[in-house]
């Protein structure tokens, strides 16, 4: 069975039939890093790491390229505030932002072009925009001219007409149409510039995209995606722009990510309910997370709550004690003859080649994840009808099971090499080291143990001199990295939770 796609563009499931035989080219439009990956970032990457994994599953050579905008607004605001150069400022977060990424087991894109490092190409495809009859200079600052663009609008649904009704340009705009977009910004106080045909300036945010999705991937290329709310003006914005430069198609596929919830409301800042990755993992295994985001299909709007994870790790250890059951009933020395095999054996190796063609059968309509979890589960209860039926195990039948398990698992991200020992306790140290530097003046050169003893020293100190913010403030701390206190009659003691 082929794999089919819901497109955007098209507003249906078509037949994914790609631009080079065996070869998917996908661009993933990137994070905007003027802070920390929150759970929404990871909701993206997550999805389309899936999709990744399930196209190599089926044979296909995949290059995925996600870009990094470093240069932006939002940037260049929060990096004055702080007296930073916006570039040092935006390539910090940048690092930090895909450092969290890994820590919660999403596999990193095949390249990550960012913007400041692709200005040249952004100008030329400003140029030919301009060359072409798209784009026109006002005082310094290019635009886009959408009005010029027959096909405006053909991915989001949006007519021109109803969107320039009741529109206006506002004083002191340069802009020939209220609807028109920037290509290039001149230079304001206080940010990057570059030099360019039509003075000192920046490019605006949706040139990046169309830019560096052709530079590495040619036109026309097989996927592009990102979050639903990406799909108007910026993907909209992109398509104009690529196919007014260069007269032909930009993708034939568009994916969009449905939008996550937190407690059945939108994550925002307002309301202050957006949680951060790097929080998130001092509180939950990555492998919860991500297990919490596969049961969802990758066009809804999951919601996030602290139930849906502790439903998401009762699903887990349910998948993780049928894999260890199988683990213990494997002898490498036997084979699988299927033959010799008696009934009940039979049945269950049907059972296993059910469950992987169900699988895939789910994962070519659309990717849908939420069906392939289910069959997991029936595959679980099949396994252990299994071994309740059977008087002693086959050693073949069960590594063929647990392989068939592993392999179907991966592309939904499970049974992830987990950290060593050794890498474990390195991070534990750094953040009880950070916690200890925060309640105690002197915490340099200490073990895990010498640091929990100074730190349960001071908790004891706090409650005896009735200081219960800064008891609490230690237990609570210490609890966030993954250690619990427990007040014994002997005195305080710890273990890891």
């Amino acid at each position: 069975m082929t794999i089919e796609i819901y497109n955007t563009l098209s507003r249906k499931k078509e037949e994914f039939i790609p631009v080079e035989k065996n070869k998917v080219k996908m661009y993933v439009c990137g994070m905007t890093v003027y802070s920390d990956a929150h759970i929404g970032h990871a909701r993206t990457y997550f999805s389309f790491d899936v999709i990744r994994r399930y196209f190599e599953y089926k044979g296909y050579e995949v290059n995925y390229v996600q870009n990094i905008t470093d240069v932006d607004d939002k940037i260049i605001n929060a990096a004055n505030k702080n007296n930073v150069d916006p570039l040092e400022y935006s390539k910090k977060f940048a690092d930090r932002c895909l450092k969290d990424l890994d820590r919660l087991g999403i596999r990193r894109a095949d390249v990550y072009p960012r913007a400041s490092q692709n200005i040249s190409e952004m100008i030329d495809m400003v140029k030919k925009i301009i060359d072409n009859g798209y784009g026109y200079v006002s005082e310094g600052d290019v635009y886009f001219s959408v009005e010029k663009f027959k096909d405006y609008g053909k991915l989001s649904g949006q007519k021109l007409k109803d969107l320039m009704a009741g529109a206006r340009i506002e004083p002191g705009d340069k802009k020939q149409n209220p609807y028109d977009f920037a290509l290039w910004k001149s230079v304001k106080p206080g940010e990057p510039s570059w030099d360019s045909p039509w003075g000192k300036g920046r490019p605006g945010w949706h040139i990046e995209c169309s830019t560096m999705s052709s530079k590495h991937l040619d036109l026309p290329f097989d996927i592009h995606g990102g979050g639903m709310d990406l799909r108007f003006p910026h993907h909209e914005n992109e398509i104009a722009q690529a196919e007014a430069a260069t007269g032909k198609t930009f993708a034939n596929y568009w994916m969009h990510i449905g939008l996550l919830t937190v407690d059945g409301e939108k994550m925002s800042k307002s309301i202050g309910n957006i949680i951060n990755i790097k929080d998130l993992l001092n509180e939950w295994d990555p492998e919860v997370i991500r297990f919490f985001y596969v049961q969802a299909h990758y066009r809804s709007p999951p919601d996030f709550s602290k139930n849906a994870l502790m439903n998401a790790e009762k699903g887990l250890d349910r998948i993780y004690r049928t894999k260890e059951k199988l683990e213990k009933n494997i002898d490498k020395n036997l084979d699988l003859d299927i033959e010799k095999l008696d009934s009940i054996e039979k049945k269950y190796y049907q059972d296993i080649n059910r469950f992987k063609q169900g699988f895939e059968e789910a994962m070519d309509d659309d990717f849908n994840t939420p069906k392939a979890v289910s069959l997991i589960f029936e595959f679980v209860n099949d396994t252990n009808r299994y071994f309740e039926q059977c008087e002693k195990t086959h050693s073949g039948l069960c590594r063929y099971s647990l392989e068939t398990l592993i392999k179907l698992g991966n592309i939904l991200t499970l049974f992830q090499k987990k950290q060593s020992r050794v890498e474990e306790k390195k991070e534990l140290f750094k953040k009880l080291e950070k916690t200890a530097q925060k309640y105690v003046v002197n915490a340099d050169g200490k073990t895990i143990e010498e640091l929990m003893d100074i730190l349960l020293e001071a908790r004891e100190k706090a409650r005896k001199d009735k200081n219960w913010d800064t008891a609490d403030g230690i237990r609570n701390d210490l609890e966030n990295i993954g250690l619990e206190i427990q007040d014994t009659e002997k005195g305080p003691v710890w273990r890891k939770k």
